[in-house]
């Protein structure tokens, strides 16, 4: 009988033990998945890794980084949304995978509020308008000229829906002209072919595109959102006489159901990331100027601009079926 009850109280122990282990305080005790739905090589997948290794430093375990593209990163973004709500897989989205997709997909396969935790904001950014350097127009008067009195102009982006889909269509409807909107499967593949001049205008964004644009590779023509101080020099959307200039935001989540503590000790980590001067510096070389918003803050914004953003794919008369 002595037996039983030692061997009992020795079994609970090792269960609370074992519960203490798993408990939201000992978080993280390994690895660290960041489920990216950009292309390996493209800005989003730069910011990525930028910020998987700084958060690693800090939290103590490393975050690895996957990349599942497709569906202009709808695809990827599903997948991090029925991962586990443990902590051990988080994600970053853009206005394309957390607003927008909403607003076009009538069957979106998930809810951009409801079935993620918001870690915070990691910053704003706009979309670039590229050309070939020997594209015969400089800025959006000169394009809309060109437009006017030639074949519809084609421009590349990263997918149907795409925010750079969504530049595009607005710049149609707002300057009375007609773009043909090719779609590619990521932005580091619409980049390589304006690169190669397959394409002669594109839709990027600055993290992929602000490179480009320093480097003489390519010439910008105007940034669809707010001036960026990456590239202070190209003028925005309202500048050049077409009214448009939301800003976008690149914004971290993880799985709905994440323990409090368990996000709190990620959005301190990204917060940590994002106060670090040469972190600052670096996001500022992909035109994305950091600011930092926690979760709850962030998923209010998120909630309005997916209204906003509806209004603007209806107008625009852009949906993906």
């Amino acid at each position: 009988m002595k037996l039983r009850i030692v061997t009992l109280s020795m079994l609970a122990l090792l269960s609370a033990t074992a519960a203490r282990a798993e408990e939201p305080a000992d978080y993280p005790t390994h690895k660290i998945r960041m489920l990216l739905p950009f292309a390996a090589g493209g800005g989003g997948d730069v910011l990525g890794r930028l910020l998987a290794d700084k958060m690693g430093k800090t939290l103590g375990q490393t975050i690895y980084i996957e990349n599942h593209t497709g569906a202009a990163g709808t695809l990827g973004t599903q997948q991090a949304a029925s991962s586990p709500p443990d902590g051990y897989t988080i994600t970053i989205g853009g206005m394309t995978t957390h607003v927008l997709a909403p607003a076009i997909y009538p069957k979106l396969s998930y809810d951009p509020i409801k079935d993620f935790t918001t870690i915070g904001r990691i910053g704003v950014s706009s979309i670039v308008l590229l050309a070939v350097k020997d594209f015969p127009a400089n800025n959006l008067k000169e394009l809309i000229a060109l437009a006017k009195t030639s074949e519809p102009v084609q421009y590349g982006s990263w997918g149907m829906g795409s925010t750079g889909h969504f530049c595009g269509a607005i710049l149609s409807q707002q300057a009375g002209i007609r773009l043909e909107h090719v779609p590619f499967n990521g932005t580091a593949k619409v980049a390589n072919d304006l690169l190669g001049g397959h394409i002669k205008l594109a839709m990027l964004d600055m993290a992929t595109g602000t490179p480009l644009a320093r480097d003489g590779k390519v010439k910008a023509l105007a940034v669809c959102g707010e001036r960026s101080p990456s590239l202070p020099d190209v003028a925005s959307y309202r500048e050049q006489g077409v009214s448009f200039d939301r800003s976008l935001s690149w914004v971290m989540y993880a799985p709905a159901g994440l323990p409090d503590p368990v996000a709190r000790k990620l959005s301190d980590a990204l917060k940590t990331a994002l106060d670090d001067a040469e972190i600052k510096e670096k996001l500022l070389g992909l035109g994305i100027t950091s600011q930092f918003i926690p979760g709850a803050e962030q998923r209010d914004i998120n909630a309005r601009d997916i209204t906003a953003w509806k209004a603007v794919a209806k107008e625009a008369g852009i949906e993906v079926k």
